[in-house]
């Protein structure tokens, strides 16, 4: 009998994995991606030889330099990241149409296993070598598989994948696959949960496990409830499957603040042109345009309009966000974040007949 199966995809270490991308001679070294140490800047990624030398993100980048000193520390340039992004969903989507993003560098997508064969582990693992090999002649980056069950533990398998990039686990194997892994692996496991779990003296969710149901409760509360759901390989959440994105979004933040509105419209107008490029790369059009904004230390702010037709070009995009920007307090407050969205995202064929052409020549 054939069984639905979960399957997830990653580009380990993904900022540090474009910076060795683009500069060959980073290859041979350790790669830190993250803010000035000078200024207190953090780790926002690392190859696996920093992260074999004790280096984790969200470190500071003056102790990760300490830990590892031959490591090159690399500018985060989310523009760059966003670009290959739309390109790794791209080549994906050439191997399995329906994907669920998940961040810039992963992928759920959905296994029907339906083979004839006993052997479903080596039908996943051709499917994931597609996969792998899509992705290495398109853009030149390592892909982690996993399949599984549920989501998370698709997650998982993908972390814990073999040599050549894949990892299955089936339904009788998800209690050994889990029972040896740190409980704060799991879905929900924070800070605190984990500040709770070490005072019991839980090191792995096979002695989680072996705790009295009650007694978690106690520590934990309802959330108790759901952290061993998980440990027991439960997932109730779905993969939201889609032919094509529905929205693109590309944003980029300040190191200190601008409060002129011509300091401003040039990053917005570089926004709309990779946004245009994610459109193009994907051949889909845009009906709704957005600008977010942040002042100082504040929450971010939002404006946005439904076009008359669909759009495609970064003109048009930029002349809907600078009418935007009109309808904001640009070139009074400091502005520490800008960002640009697009939605309502289809292929021609999809919108309005009258507005295919020549949106792609």
């Amino acid at each position: 009998m054939s069984e639905m199966r979960v399957g997830y995809a990653k580009v380990p270490s993904f900022y540090a994995a474009v910076e060795r991308l683009d500069d060959p001679g980073l290859r041979a070294r350790p790669v830190l991606v993250g803010g000035n140490p000078d200024k207190g800047g953090k780790v926002q990624s690392a190859t696996h030889e920093a992260l074999e030398a004790g280096v984790e993100v969200g470190m500071l980048c003056e102790r990760a330099l300490a830990l590892c000193p031959g490591a090159a520390l690399c500018p985060t340039n989310m523009k760059r990241y966003r670009e290959l992004s739309v390109l790794l969903q791209t080549s994906l989507r050439q191997v399995t149409e329906g994907i669920e993003g998940d961040g810039l560098a992963g992928a759920y997508f959905d296994i029907a296993a339906g083979s004839d064969h006993d052997d479903d582990e080596e039908d996943e693992r051709t499917f994931a070598r597609r996969m792998v090999k899509a992705v290495r002649e398109d853009l030149g980056l390592g892909l982690r598989v996993g399949v599984a069950p549920v989501k998370f533990l698709a997650r998982l398998a993908a972390e814990e994948s073999d040599d050549d990039g894949f990892r299955f686990v089936a339904n009788d194997q998800v209690a050994a696959f889990l029972s040896v892994l740190s409980p704060e692996r799991l879905p929900g496991v924070g800070v605190k949960t984990r500040a709770t779990l070490a005072s019991l003296k839980i090191q792995t969710v096979e002695q989680l496990l072996k705790l009295d149901p009650r007694e978690v409760e106690n520590h934990l509360g309802a959330h108790g409830r759901r952290i061993l759901g998980y440990a027991r390989g439960e997932d109730e959440a779905r993969i939201r499957t889609a032919a094509h994105r529905k929205t693109l979004s590309h944003e980029v933040t300040f190191e200190e603040p601008v409060v002129k509105r011509s300091a401003i419209e040039p990053r917005l107008a570089e926004l709309c042109q990779t946004a245009e490029a994610g459109l193009r790369q994907q051949q889909l059009c845009a009906s709704r345009v957005a600008i977010k904004l942040r002042y100082g230390a504040g929450k971010p702010e939002t404006r946005s309009r439904k076009l008359v037709r669909p759009i495609v070009d970064a003109a048009e995009i930029y002349s809907a966000a600078k009418r935007l920007l009109d309808r904001t307090e640009v070139g009074q407050r400091p502005v520490t974040l800008l960002g640009v969205a697009l939605a309502g995202l289809a292929p021609p064929a999809e919108i309005e007949a009258t507005a295919q052409l020549d949106l792609f020549s």
